[in-house]
């Protein structure tokens, strides 16, 4: 097996999803986060010049979405229909959107006040409006999101609304489906250990 070498900052972040798939999936690699002190020296000999990069032996692989699935197909995350294959990257896609739309917030330099009233003015209202309440009635009724088996696209939707879930709880409540989707893949034993042994980060 190759010697994978997970390239990030100090955070979960863009790669978080693929530190949950090789938990899941048992697959040992080194998690090689940067100091922010050492970005600037280290930028230079990135690929791209930007992160997350996985290294597979000494060829680099690039783009956060690019990185889980690779890792979400050695681990038997990626369906073998390419139609649900398919809807996977698509709902992958969308919370990506909805991560970088955190992001901008998050990173703004506002104060925490102002970015706090941004979250309640701008964010959830329209998360809610283009995806919550359609994700919530695409599961309801069902154990996973796409097929009978769980993929990817479920690590990603239990992380990004895991972090709802911690920050405000009473939003995701009005989403049943979401809601026990998330809570579900985070009490998987391997998901769960790597969530109460992890890095604390802030991001």
């Amino acid at each position: 097996m190759p010697q994978y070498t997970l390239i990030y900052f100090d955070a979960r972040g863009r790669a978080e999803l693929t530190r949950w798939i090789f938990a899941y999936g048992g697959i040992n690699y080194v998690d090689d986060r940067i100091k922010k002190e050492d970005w600037l020296e280290r930028k230079n000999v990135v690929f791209t010049g930007k992160v997350p990069v996985l290294m597979v032996d000494d060829k680099a692989l690039p783009q956060s979405l690019a990185i889980a699935r690779y890792a979400a197909k050695l681990t038997g995350l990626v369906p073998e229909d390419n139609y649900d294959a398919a809807m996977c990257d698509s709902v992958s896609n969308t919370l990506s959107d909805v991560t970088g739309e955190s992001y901008k917030i998050w990173f703004s330099g506002k104060s925490e006040e102002e970015k706090k009233q941004e979250f309640e003015d701008s964010f959830y209202p329209n998360i809610k409006k283009s995806f919550l309440e359609r994700l919530d009635k695409i599961l309801t009724g069902r154990e996973w999101f796409q097929t009978d088996n769980m993929t990817w696209a479920d690590l990603h939707i239990s992380l990004v609304f895991g972090i709802m879930l911690k920050k405000s709880p009473e939003k995701l409540e009005q989403y049943p489906a979401v809601l026990a989707l998330t809570r579900k893949v985070r009490e998987i034993p391997s998901i769960k250990k790597w969530i109460e042994t992890s890095p604390q980060t802030p991001f």
